[in-house]
């Protein structure tokens, strides 16, 4: 007998994985192609700021040197169907401002990437404060003929935490930029860190409940990773950054999801730091140990995502 309490799932879940999304729009499992644009970012050109935000090193592409995105998909997709030799991918513009380029490039980059064989839709990363009126209007007509995701990488909703990390934009402008997503019909899913330097854990709820409150279509939940080359790396050796124990962050994050609705997908509910340049904390290389964990506390708790909606 099932006795989970939570709609979107067919296993133990008690939040909206990806996974069963994926399932249930398309049918089987999505791999994502992790795509290196060349793009550059107004938080690292001058623009808003220079040297980007203190957590970020430079981009977490698979490309140390962008290729055409021809050959990167070729190379991602040999890598995805080493598990799946079937398998289908969305194409998902991650380094750095996916439309921080005028429309022609953007067209030039998105339309190669959908024209690729076992690409079934596109996903792209940006900020709120890079999204003109023709960039609008480029993706609106992509979201009439593919599976569309525009990722915002709001992190908090409290501008003093962000102006600490050099976000470079305050609220406000994020809210004019999902709205104008959201009156477009564009899937749009929301990135936020919990562990950014001055936010306790009721600072991190209050981020969990005004984004819950906007019904987005997904949102990605992750950990402050401390990485080498970034400037939060230097205040971290200072002891200037204090980590999350992975208690904490499970705690933490099973009360966020209380605060999303159910048909909000969460994308991610921890993150990957690269090994290589990882810092802290260490614990989170186990990722599943962190997903077992959350799972589990939320048993323990009766807790399933949408709790606290009314």
């Amino acid at each position: 007998m099932n006795t989970n309490p939570f709609l979107y799932s067919d296993d133990n879940k008690r939040y909206h994985t990806l996974c069963y999304h994926n399932k249930h729009t398309f049918g089987c499992r999505i791999y994502k192609a992790v795509l290196d644009g060349g793009f550059t970012c107004p938080n690292l050109d001058g623009t808003k700021g220079t040297g980007g935000c203190a957590f970020c090193d430079g981009g977490s592409g698979a490309f140390t040197k962008p290729l055409p995105i021809g050959e990167q998909l070729a190379l991602e997709m040999q890598r995805i169907r080493k598990k799946v030799p079937d398998a289908k991918a969305i194409a998902y513009f991650q380094v750095h401002t996916n439309t921080y380029a005028p429309v022609s490039r953007l067209r030039e980059l998105y339309e190669e990437a959908l024209a690729f064989p076992g690409i079934c839709g596109i996903s792209i990363g940006t900020r709120p404060d890079c999204l003109p009126e023709d960039v609008l209007n480029y993706l609106t007509e992509l979201n009439a003929r593919t599976y569309l995701t525009v990722e915002l990488g709001v992190q908090t909703v409290h501008d003093r935490t962000a102006r600490r990390f050099g976000r470079g934009y305050d609220f406000p402008v994020f809210q004019q930029g999902y709205e104008a997503l959201q009156k477009r019909g564009i899937r749009t899913c929301l990135h936020i860190i919990n562990g950014l330097p001055g936010e306790d854990a009721p600072a991190m709820l209050e981020t969990a409940r005004i984004l819950g409150a906007l019904h987005p279509q997904a949102v990605k939940i992750q950990l402050l990773h401390i990485l080498e080359g970034t400037r939060y790396a230097a205040l971290w050796r200072q002891g200037d950054i204090p980590e999350l124990s992975q208690e904490a962050y499970t705690a933490i994050a099973v009360r966020q999801l209380e605060y999303f609705p159910p048909e909000t997908v969460i994308e991610r509910v921890t993150g990957d730091g690269e090994k290589a340049k990882l810092l802290a904390p260490r614990w989170s290389m186990d990722k599943i140990r962190t997903l077992g964990s959350i799972d589990k506390l939320q048993a323990e708790l009766d807790s399933w995502q949408g709790k606290r909606m009314g």
